[in-house]
Parts: C-alpha cells; sequence; structure tokens
C-alpha cells in the first residue's frame, strides 16, 4: 500500500515510531505498525466511491500524524511506570475512530448527535448503526493483536474494543463543537486518544 502522509508528516511518523520503539520495545511498535496497515486499508477502501462522496482524503498532514500518534507516543515513554493497556487502548480508540471515519461514513443513515436528524456522511458529530459497529470491530482488532503480542487474556482483549468503541464515541460527541467552530479534527481525535487511555488505566489495567 502507498504512503499516505506527506513529507512532514511522514518524518513526524517516523521520529514517534523511533521514540516508541527505544522506550517500549518492538512490542509496541509492532502495534502500532498493525493500527497504520488498518488505517491505509480503512482509507483505501471503496475509495472511488469516497471520491464521488467528496470525503476521500488520500494524503493526511503532520497535525494528523500528531494529533493521533502524540499520546500513544508518550504512553509508551511511559510505560515502564504504567503498563501497556493504557497505550493499547489509546491506538485502539484511535483505531475505532479511524474505522467509523472511513469505513461507517459509508453509511447512507447517519445521524447528527446534536439533533438526532439525519446528517450528511462525513459530518462530524454524526454517528451510524454501521459506523458503530466497525468501530467496535477496528478497537476489537487491536485487542486481538494485543493477546499475541502483549499475551493479553480474551477477557481483556474485549474491553480493549469496548474502550476503543467509547473513544470514538466520544470523538464524536466531540465533534459537535468542531461542527460550531470550537476545537478542530486534531483536537478531537487527540480527546478520543485519550479516552481510550482512561478507560485502559483506570478500568482494565
Amino acid at each position: 500500500m502507498p504512503v499516505m502522509l506527506d513529507k512532514q508528516g511522514l518524518i513526524l511518523a517516523l521520529l514517534m515510531g523511533v521514540a516508541v520503539y527505544y522506550f517500549g520495545g518492538v512490542k509496541y511498535l509492532a502495534l502500532m505498525l498493525i493500527f497504520l496497515f488498518f488505517a491505509v486499508a480503512a482509507t483505501k477502501y471503496e475509495n472511488r466511491k469516497k471520491r464521488e462522496m467528496g470525503i476521500y482524503e488520500h494524503e493526511r498532514s503532520w497535525e494528523n500524524v500528531f494529533s493521533n500518534g502524540l499520546l500513544p507516543t508518550l504512553l509508551a515513554i511511559l510505560s515502564s511506570d504504567i503498563g501497556p493497556i493504557p497505550y493499547i487502548t489509546s491506538v485502539a480508540a484511535v483505531t475505532a475512530d479511524k474505522f467509523g471515519s472511513e469505513l461507517g461514513v459509508l453509511s447512507d443513515k447517519p445521524i447528527s448527535l446534536e439533533n438526532l436528524k439525519p446528517a450528511r456522511p462525513g459530518k462530524s458529530g454524526a454517528i451510524s448503526v454501521l459506523g458503530l459497529i466497525v468501530s467496535l470491530a477496528g478497537g476489537t482488532l487491536i485487542g486481538l493483536a494485543a493477546m499475541f503480542i502483549f499475551k493479553i487474556n480474551p477477557t481483556k482483549a474485549l474491553f480493549i474494543g469496548i474502550a476503543g468503541l467509547v473513544g470514538s464515541l466520544v470523538d464524536s460527541i466531540f465533534g459537535v463543537l468542531e461542527e460550531r467552530g470550537i476545537g478542530t479534527k486534531g483536537t478531537t481525535n487527540f480527546i478520543c486518544s485519550l479516552t481510550g487511555a482512561l478507560i485502559g488505566y483506570y478500568f482494565i489495567r
């Protein structure tokens, strides 16, 4: 699959990858690479249809890398003190959000969380049944990967998937504010990863 980052985004992603590997080790880097693989796959899926809908984003900037990767990188740096679960759940949350925004957007029946009325596909603050399902699937994929990489048990893997779903839902809630000019996509992405991390730290770890 082709690289989908601009030059600055690619440099930042490489620097974050080095930090994740240095402080967390190969397991942490492996999970991040799995996220990147799924993120690219979700973005490329039905890209022609998304182009026709006017919502396809082929190249991502450093801001996107920063907002999605900052917290997982910090959690990898702190992993010797807090353990791997917050890192895993933060990655699960951004994966769930990515699946929701790239696959759930293909639903023709999204509703706005602001007024519970039908919304255009791709609108921030909107959700759909398909979006919720694929968000849970995305988070659960990270949980399943963590079973093999970090040797966690299946129960924790399931809760990691749920944490990912909750993170993506919080992202959608803050997307309502984004539509009103309060915050940006970057801030909602960061809040999504933070939600996943907090759930992991307080309820799963």
